[in-house]
């Protein structure tokens, strides 16, 4: 009878060691997937950091006297190169969106401007950026929201909170980008 009685403690053993190690190795693969999907983000975020001086220099020919939203530019830049964490990072990455599209509309006050190849060309890298920086943010946060989800579902979130995994912050709009833009005619 004994027996039977540390046979069936081992088995509960094995089956509870094996539902341990499969969460925890889980939950490993959904963390990496969270940090290799920001890595894609922060490669796009780098070209659009890259072709961003090329952009203000064209301008700067044809719009000398519209100072203020160059500055605007090269600081959201700055404040970008010196973001040291993941949340850094995105609240710039915010400031830069909103500067850009604010330099892309006082493009349309200078025609020679609009017509200039190389600005032609530019704002169509960063244009084609963009959009592959959204998509990369919609994956980044589709990939935390898995994680988060695997974080939080029992049984996996005692596991979670034994081996101390931590939540992720989302990529978020910023404030400014969720208003209503004012239009006039």
């Amino acid at each position: 009878m004994t027996i039977y009685i540390l046979i069936g403690i081992l088995v509960i053993v094995i089956f509870l060691v094996s539902f341990i190690m499969g969460t925890y190795n889980s939950l490993v693969r959904l963390k990496n997937k969270v940090e290799n999907s920001w890595s894609q983000v922060e490669v796009l975020l780098k070209r659009r950091y890259d072709l961003i001086p090329n952009l203000v220099n064209t301008v700067k020919g044809y719009a000398k006297h519209e100072k203020t939203t160059l500055d605007e530019v090269i600081k959201a830049r700055n404040q970008y190169a010196t973001a040291t964490t993941n949340s850094e990072k995105m609240e710039a990455s915010n400031v830069i969106s909103g500067t850009l599209s604010r330099l892309f509309a006082l493009a349309e006050n200078y025609p020679d401007l609009k017509a200039n190849e190389n600005f032609i060309s530019l704002q169509t890298e960063l244009s084609e950026t963009e959009d592959k920086i959204a998509y990369a943010r919609q994956f980044y946060n589709d990939t935390v929201m898995m994680y988060h989800d695997k974080l939080r579902v029992f049984p996996s979130n005692i596991v979670a909170s034994m081996f101390h995994f931590k939540d992720e912050k989302y990529f978020e709009v910023a404030e400014e980008e969720k208003e209503n833009p004012k239009v006039e005619f």
